[in-house]
């Protein structure tokens, strides 16, 4: 894996904040659409339960799991010159005002890494009608994300567990994309993201990255915590891609179809806490909390989607290693459009300039 070998703005307008309502569409109530995501995600939610027992029967599937995440941690702190004693904080208290809490209490220093690196820890990746707002096609296959921005490191791990069969789905492209830490995405020009006089922002690839999931089905990346932006909490986008795509020459992946796609999510208290660091604290845009999110009420209905973590070091400065396992129906397809595509001459702009239908054809195959 990546980590073991390789540790080391502006108010929105009434028209931005229209754009950027529309990049977050979803079905509406007792739609078609609606109707089979959210049969999709009682039936994984319950699937993805009754995997526990089986997983930790088949392979070992868990206990690599465990295992992984503490080696991971401890390695990441010594690559970083941090105490590898340092607390394994893990904070899910309370995501929202309803039952979606830790049922892990008490975290000290003499916790039993099995006990906070559980195989447990999972939500359910259901498909949505677009992928949210500026989804890039041909984003580079890559595990460090940060290139030149500033912000807290973030190490995350990501396990992908087939809901209908209870193995782990290897050789799966995962797409990740998020804000930087003032809640701008890179490759995309459009209005509520950033400085739209900022044509260069097309070209920028900041926060991006696709990589391809091992035989446990994990795929694992080092990025920055992203920042808010105006109508949303802070996010990550998450998306299967099906293994009918393309690998160009440059590094790039597009895939022709993709599985699932969805959002991750951070405990509140923790994102208070990035917040009041710098360059977090420069964040002009209105701040949304998760309770105030309806897409993350929307989702933590049925599924707990928030990421779990723990410090590398004795504050959220030193950085964090976050983790989940995504409960996903692996034979699902879903057709969905790019805001924008990044070819060997740079970032073209799609027709609808945020997400959803439309946009010209993928780069020659020698991109």
């Amino acid at each position: 894996m990546v980590f073991i070998s390789n540790i080391l703005s502006t108010v929105l307008t009434a028209v931005s904040l229209a754009q950027l309502s529309s990049a977050h569409s979803h079905p509406a109530l007792g739609s078609p659409e609606a109707i089979k995501r959210a049969v999709f995600q009682q039936n994984a939610r319950r699937s993805l339960a009754d995997c526990q027992d089986t997983l930790s029967k088949r392979g070992g599937i868990h206990e690599r799991a465990r295992a992984r995440r503490e080696n991971l941690a401890n390695e990441i702190r010594m690559a970083r010159g941090l105490n590898t004693a340092a607390p394994f904080k893990r904070d899910l208290d309370s995501v929202l005002a309803t039952d979606h809490h830790s049922n892990k209490t008490g975290i000290t220093n003499d916790t039993d890494a099995s006990t906070i690196f559980d195989g447990e820890s999972s939500c359910v990746l259901a498909s949505e009608v677009t992928q949210g707002p500026y989804y890039v096609d041909g984003e580079y296959v890559r595990y460090d994300l940060r290139e030149d921005q500033e912000g807290v490191d973030i190490y995350v791990d990501v396990q992908l567990i087939d809901v209908s069969t209870c193995e782990p789905v290897p050789d799966v492209y995962i797409d990740f994309w998020h804000a930087n830490s003032t809640g701008v995405y890179s490759g995309v020009v459009s209005g509520g993201n950033g400085n739209t006089d900022d044509a260069t922002n097309l070209n920028n690839t900041f926060g991006r990255g696709i990589q391809k999931t091992d035989e446990d089905g994990v795929a694992q990346w080092l990025s920055l915590f992203p920042g808010h932006y105006t109508g949303r909490t802070t996010h990550i986008h998450v998306s299967a891609h099906q293994t009918n795509g393309t690998l160009f020459m440059n590094g790039t992946y597009i895939g022709d179809s993709i599985s699932h796609v969805g959002q991750i999510y951070f405990d509140q208290d923790l994102i208070s806490e990035v917040e009041a660091l710098e360059p977090y604290s420069t964040n002009t845009q209105t701040l949304t909390t998760n309770e105030e999110d309806g897409l993350l009420a929307e989702a933590a209905d049925v599924i707990d989607p928030v990421l779990y973590y723990v410090l590398l070091g004795n504050s959220v400065s030193d950085g964090l290693m976050m983790w989940t396992s995504i409960g996903i129906d692996a034979s699902a397809v879903y057709t969905t459009s790019a805001a924008a595509t990044l070819t060997e001459n740079g970032g073209v702009m799609n027709e609808n300039g945020s997400g959803g239908p439309g946009g010209p054809p993928p780069p020659e195959v020698d991109a």
